[in-house]
């Protein structure tokens, strides 16, 4: 049914993100509000309130993508990778945020109070980001996240302090972005994009690495659903009526 121009007109004013970009602002408020586990001098924190920290993203595997470390608040370093498009993981095609299910971090709770150009915190800082982007690299089944820089080498050696995780999507967005291929044209149209951006600079050799590691994980995703769907079983013979686009 076509609509009056005067309505479509009014559809057209109205200033409102895609379902699926609002659905994750909503979720990811939830998750950056949720009180954290432990407590700081007797007081709950809220997760995205922790000044310093390291996060991690997983994707809708359960797949570690993206490691990252900040100072200045773990609400307004995620927001900036997830919602506004403005950090060069974003911005070069290396982390696609609609790719993003779960996250996971980690506050430094002993320097909720400290000054971000603290010497001390910032050596914990770079020795949490090492030890978070290592685990990842052993859990990942291509040894390898979507960072082009490796975290920086640290002498000090540290525990893992206490972490929250969660979801940050709706099971409606859920199923919608979950299909394998969805997620193969999403992650083809990123590759396409990343190649594109070095094709047409000087980059350096992560950049390159992550777009190897994304094409390992179109290659994975693209596996998965032609086995699913009966690998050479279900290729024709020329001999054999052509059915094409049914296979659901």
């Amino acid at each position: 049914m076509q609509l009056p121009p005067s309505d479509t007109k009014k559809l057209e004013s109205v200033n409102i993100p895609p379902f699926e970009a609002e659905e994750l602002r909503q979720y990811l408020s939830k998750f950056l509000d949720t009180n954290f586990p432990e407590t700081v001098a007797g007081k709950t924190v809220k997760v995205g309130n922790f000044k310093w920290g390291v996060y991690a993203f997983f994707d809708y595997d359960g797949e570690p993508i993206y490691i990252g470390q900040t100072n200045e608040k773990l609400r307004t370093r995620i927001r900036r990778h997830l919602t506004n498009q403005r950090t060069d993981a974003v911005a070069m095609s290396v982390l696609d945020p609609f790719e993003v299910r779960e996250i996971e971090v980690w506050p430094l709770l002993q320097f909720q109070k400290t000054d971000s150009r603290d010497k001390d915190a910032k050596a914990h800082l770079d020795a949490l980001e090492r030890l978070i982007y290592e685990k990842a690299l052993s859990n990942s089944r291509f040894s390898a996240v979507l960072n082009e820089k490796d975290p920086p080498i640290t002498l000090l050696t540290i525990d893992a302090p206490p972490s929250f995780r969660g979801y940050i999507v709706s099971d409606e967005v859920y199923r919608i972005r979950s299909h394998l291929d969805y997620r193969l044209a999403r992650r083809a149209m990123i590759i396409a994009r990343l190649a594109q951006v070095i094709s047409e600079r000087k980059v350096q050799g992560g950049l390159r690495r992550v777009l190897l590691t994304q094409a390992k994980r179109l290659q994975y995703l693209a596996e998965r659903r032609y086995l699913e769907l009966g690998g050479d079983a279900s290729v024709e013979r020329e001999d054999e009526p052509n059915h094409s686009g049914d296979d659901g």
